[in-house]
């Protein structure tokens, strides 16, 4: 009897087979999935993603040791040649931990954005049930991301405000400069995650394939995670380390 093997036609990159005809199946964890081809990609994104993540972290180590070695240090008062100690520690205001707060809730909507955008990956490789192939809660928690993250940076500049009319400016004290250095280093690198994530609503909105747009907002939730984590240290460093 003449045998008959079904043939599958799908939209993605090429695969092999197995005896009976039928493509692997595709495995789904919430980070690596799909073809071979795929994860290939998602893996070299996130390479340059840990690559960059490193190069801000000695940043941020570097400024962690000037901070504490910069606390011991007297200063010579040119007028009267005497050793000075001129670290006053800076009282940070309330409005820092809500923004903490908001800082942490976008990292958990900027998860979800994530999982989303894996799932309609995983949508175009195989047909699975309730796995839609369409982004709208993914857009949705992206531009929740963004509102937050927003909101956070505003909430910084209040915060930079309030410290002024408190009388401690970016020249008031060593420490008062390191206060503004450290919350301005990081409100510039999570704007740069923001406008990562406009891009990713961009290419949403261009209708880029499912799995281009699931690796670009991978990799920029993971950054953002690391600039929440980033942003919980430099407060517990403002707060605690004196």
């Amino acid at each position: 009897m003449a045998s008959y093997t079904p043939t599958v036609s799908i939209d993605a990159p090429t695969t092999s087979t197995g005896g009976n005809g039928h493509l692997p199946p595709h495995r789904y964890d919430g980070d690596d999935f799909g073809p071979p081809s795929f994860d290939l990609r998602l893996r070299r994104a996130r390479l340059g993603l840990v690559v960059g993540l490193t190069g801000i972290a000695m940043i941020f180590i570097s400024f962690t040791s000037a901070y504490v070695v910069r606390q011991g240090l007297p200063t010579l008062d040119p007028r009267t040649n005497v050793l000075l100690h001129d670290w006053f520690p800076v009282p940070l205001p309330r409005l820092l931990f809500i923004n903490t707060v908001v800082l942490l809730i976008s990292s958990v909507t900027m998860e979800l954005a994530r999982r989303q955008a894996a799932r309609r990956a995983l949508a175009q490789f195989s047909s699975i049930p309730g796995v839609s192939a369409y982004g709208k809660d993914e857009m949705s928690w992206l531009a929740l991301t963004v509102a937050l993250g927003l909101s956070f940076l505003a909430g910084q500049w209040m915060v930079w405000r309030e410290l002024a009319a408190n009388g401690f400016y970016v020249a008031s004290s060593p420490s008062s400069s390191f206060v503004y250095l450290l919350t301005g280093m990081h409100g510039v690198h999570l704007f740069g995650g923001v406008v990562a994530l406009l891009s990713a609503g961009v290419a949403s909105v261009l209708r880029r394939s499912a799995d281009s747009q699931s690796i670009l907002v991978d990799v920029t939730g993971w950054y953002w995670h690391f600039m929440a984590l980033l942003w919980v240290y430099i407060l517990c460093l403002l707060e605690f380390v004196h």
